[in-house]
């Protein structure tokens, strides 16, 4: 996944800038999975904010024609990365459906919402990429409609070796606006961070579930 870095370094400098991703090595957050974590990311704030919405919309297009070339349908995964799909599917003008993460519990118990069909190239849409597994659960139920998914966009990873496995495993290529290295970058930069902070945020993201604040 070889990232544009003047495009990776402006997303992650607007993250910063409007606190959609959060660092604190000294009072970390803790996920729902029990990990500690000095980075905390909400890039739905990102709609919130009218330039960084339009620039993320026009660089999700970008990778989009350069990578896959011409595609039928753009998809959203709930919830995340509905809003930024439609947004990419108005931007290249073309049919917009979007993925729960389970199927509807009455009517027609729907999973994959909107018009789709069998054979149609399919880019999904995602906000934010930690371990995969959510985002392909909605690979799989496209793949399951028939669907060609011929790969995802995010805006975000923080660029996990698990990940990296998982996207593999799926046979599903994975291209995001910015990662966890450009980032980190960027907060130094900005003075965010300081020097003496990197190499705990490092060793975060090599195991994140053993992870630990320095005393």
């Amino acid at each position: 996944m070889n990232l544009n870095k003047e495009t990776a370094d402006k997303v992650a400098e607007f993250l910063l800038q409007i606190k959609a991703i959060q660092l604190n090595n000294q009072q970390p957050f803790h996920w729902a999975s029990g990990w500690q974590s000095p980075i905390y990311c909400d890039n739905r704030k990102t709609l919130s904010y009218p330039k960084v919405r339009t620039f993320i919309r026009q660089k999700y297009s970008e990778v989009i024609q350069e990578k896959f070339g011409k595609v039928d349908v753009i998809a959203g995964v709930a919830t995340g990365g509905i809003a930024q799909g439609a947004l990419v599917a108005q931007e290249l003008d073309l049919p917009f459906i979007y993925v729960r993460s389970s199927s509807k519990g009455h009517g027609l118990q729907n999973q994959v919402e909107g018009v789709v069909e069998a054979g149609q190239k399919v880019v999904v849409i995602e906000d934010l990429i930690s371990t995969g597994m959510s985002s392909l659960k909605a690979v799989e139920a496209l793949r399951a409609e028939g669907c060609q998914v011929v790969g995802m966009v995010a805006i975000f990873t923080y660029d996990f070796e698990l990940a990296q496995n998982n996207f593999k495993e799926y046979n599903c290529p994975l291209y995001t606006l910015s990662d966890y290295n450009h980032l980190i970058d960027e907060a130094l930069r900005m003075g965010y961070i300081n020097q003496s902070d990197i190499e705990s945020l490092k060793n975060w993201r090599k195991d994140p579930a053993n992870w630990k604040v320095l005393v």
